[in-house]
């Protein structure tokens, strides 16, 4: 066992609180709550020895003493910084959770399609728990934070589609962390039944000077035909720690969308994968991390080409500054059989500090010949050349820089497909660079 001291208090902690968690008294998910924390007290926490957190050391996570769990937050007190937070007040679905509880007198919900259910997850297990069986205990493949949250969930959001049903305006789903000292493991539950469609956004902020950790697990279940769009914007505290998965299964037909924002937290943790169950499915990931002041990001994603006739696209950048660190490393599979497969990746990075430092690495694991695969990266610092031309055109060397950091981040907001979050995103990256205010008499 690795990191003993840790795990023991992990194991404490779910002894004094698991017959309180949502479905504690369901047989298949008492099970399920069991097995993974047996593996997890088998296995440990993870060190820069295991492959996968080579670069990523838990340590701070673990110097920290954080105690599974959270009383239900002030949400009077929450309502302003959440006010502040929505992205287009008065539009779409807003389901919102305040240390890790459902709000509902925070959330806005309008009238949804005939059969589609949205709301909490701890609330879905006591009303329609065989609906969520399956997928609850279909997860496979992840991480021992994944298994962590499978023995601690406690809330999170649930959305069904019925086949056919389409939610035209967006689901929002924000999560707001006001306590210090606590750990809290949210689950999200997406199921789109065949020809289903909704764009889901899952917003994660937190208090500033807030110490915790959030370690938050999305399932998306995708049918025949099916399309679902996921955007995650992770605003943590600057001293908060994130560790998420992202784990979509897709069937004949389907297209999956994942975009991955990721702003804030001291050290954050992201995968992301998607497996091809059928033929023809699709998938679009794409990503944009911005990090500074010593901050940790790590994004590692997983394409599993098992099926034919497949097609991902996978677009990563960062923009580091400080002492900051990265780390990309995204897989892609095209399993035998997998006939007639297209595959692109790229990761490209900018580097504003010499202290700044990315580790990246793209993979394509090809078993079958009737494939077009490619991968790539890039590291590298301001274009010269192209600051010598602003230079030249009398643009001072200060905004010459933020108009090249703004173009290169742009590519990926850009791509962004709901309006108010790509304008968000947009007065964030401006607010992030130096000389922002003359950005437009620049241009």
């Amino acid at each position: 066992m690795k990191n003993p001291e840790a795990v023991e208090r992990m194991l404490a902690d779910h002894a004094l609180i698991g017959a309180s968690l949502p479905g504690a008294g369901l047989p298949w998910l008492a099970r399920e709550r069991e097995e993974a924390l047996a593996r997890f007290a088998t296995s440990g926490f993870p060190t820069t020895h295991d492959e996968d957190w080579k670069y990523t050391s838990v340590a701070p996570i673990l110097r920290q003493a954080l105690v599974a769990g959270a009383s239900v937050g002030d949400a009077d007190a929450a309502a302003g910084l959440i006010a502040a937070l929505q992205l287009e007040p008065q539009a779409g679905h807003w389901l919102v959770f305040v240390d890790g509880h459902h709000a509902p007198q925070l959330s806005s919900l309008k009238p949804l399609p005939a059969g589609v259910v949205l709301g909490s997850l701890a609330r879905a297990l006591e009303q329609e728990p065989t609906q969520l069986a399956p997928h609850l205990s279909a997860l496979t493949g992840q991480t021992v934070f994944g298994d962590l949250n499978t023995a601690f969930m406690a809330d999170g959001a649930y959305l069904y589609l019925p086949d056919g049903a389409e939610v035209e305006e967006s689901v929002h789903l924000l999560f707001l962390t006001t306590q210090s000292g606590v750990a809290l493991h949210s689950r999200n539950l997406l199921i789109a039944g065949a020809g289903a469609r909704a764009t889901v956004i899952e917003h994660h902020a937190g208090v500033a000077g807030a110490v915790y950790l959030h370690n938050v697990l999305t399932q998306i279940a995708l049918a025949e035909n099916a399309a679902i769009g996921h955007y995650k914007l992770q605003q943590e505290s600057a001293q908060a720690f994130h560790v998420a998965g992202i784990h979509a299964s897709q069937q004949q037909g389907s297209r999956f969308e994942s975009h991955s924002i990721s702003l804030g937290a001291r050290l954050a943790r992201n995968d992301i994968a998607t497996v091809f169950q059928a033929e023809g499915c699709d998938a679009t990931l794409n990503g944009l991390y911005l990090a500074a002041d010593g901050q940790h990001v790590d994004h590692h994603t997983l394409v599993d080409h098992a099926a034919p006739a497949g097609s991902s696209r996978e677009y990563y950048r960062g923009v580091l500054d400080g002492a900051a660190r990265a780390v990309f490393n995204g897989k892609v599979i095209v399993r035998p059989g997998a006939q007639k497969t297209n595959a692109q990746q790229s990761n490209h990075n900018l580097l504003l500090s010499c202290d700044a430092e990315i580790d990246t690495k793209p993979q394509l694991e090809i078993y079958a010949d009737d494939v077009q695969c490619t991968h790539g990266a890039t590291v590298g610092q301001i274009d010269e050349q192209q600051r010598f031309y602003l230079r030249s055109r009398g643009i001072d060397d200060a905004v010459a820089q933020a108009l090249l950091v703004h173009a290169f981040a742009h590519d990926v907001v850009e791509r962004i497909g709901v309006p108010s979050l790509r304008q968000r995103l947009e007065q964030i990256l401006l607010a992030r660079l130096p000389q922002a205010g003359h950005l437009g008499e620049a241009a």
